[in-house]
């Protein structure tokens, strides 16, 4: 009975230990952006980012093999640099920003390839498509001091844009595309887990 009795104590304990650190790794917004590129004119490339956005992350585990995740964006953030390019992007051509006002993902699995390396499957939605993908997320690191333990993310997501009823599709003298199709979407995330939490 005294064994059984111990074993019992050494569940809750251990139970408790778990349910005592906290799931929720909260984003640093100072220190994580969203950006993406695109060819243009064939030859060149632009770039812009999303500055407003939100990434819901849990995990308890250390190598956030139990994680899971959801992200959000505001479309109507999208900045290129050009307020004539922003305007057009946020029609009916690429997003419709009106309608179709956040652009989200819901994580569905995430797999670690070695120490650093990882694959995260999971939904996207853009205006009103859903299709599933995998982002290449490399996990940079993680420290710990008095104000929590912090956590570096970089993924990077490669999509065809007219996949998502991204439509604009005019074409140069030669033939290609202006905008291209491909999309590199890359995210820098710092999380951090509060000491004490």
């Amino acid at each position: 009975m005294k064994r059984t009795a111990i074993a019992g104590i050494i569940a809750i304990l251990s139970i408790t230990a778990v349910c005592a650190q906290s799931a929720e790794w909260r984003l640093d917004r100072n220190h994580s952006s969203i950006t993406f590129s695109i060819k243009h004119m064939v030859i060149s490339e632009v770039t812009g980012r999303f500055d407003d956005f939100n990434i819901a992350l849990t995990s308890v585990k250390p190598d956030f093999t139990d994680a899971t995740l959801e992200g959000t964006i505001k479309v109507n953030s999208i900045d290129t640099g050009n307020e004539g390019r922003d305007r057009h992007l946020k029609t009916d051509d690429f997003f419709n920003a009106d309608k179709y006002p956040e652009i989200r993902f819901k994580g569905s699995s995430i797999e670690k390839i070695d120490d650093k390396n990882y694959k995260i499957g999971g939904d996207l939605t853009i205006r009103d498509v859903t299709r599933k993908v995998s982002w290449d997320a490399v996990l940079n690191g993680t420290l710990t001091s008095k104000q929590g333990t912090r956590a570096a993310w970089k993924a990077t997501l490669a999509i065809n844009r007219f996949d998502y009823g991204l439509k604009w599709d005019k074409v140069t003298e030669a033939g290609g595309l202006i905008a291209g199709d491909i999309v590199t979407i890359t995210i820098v995330g710092e999380f951090v887990r509060p000491s004490g939490t």
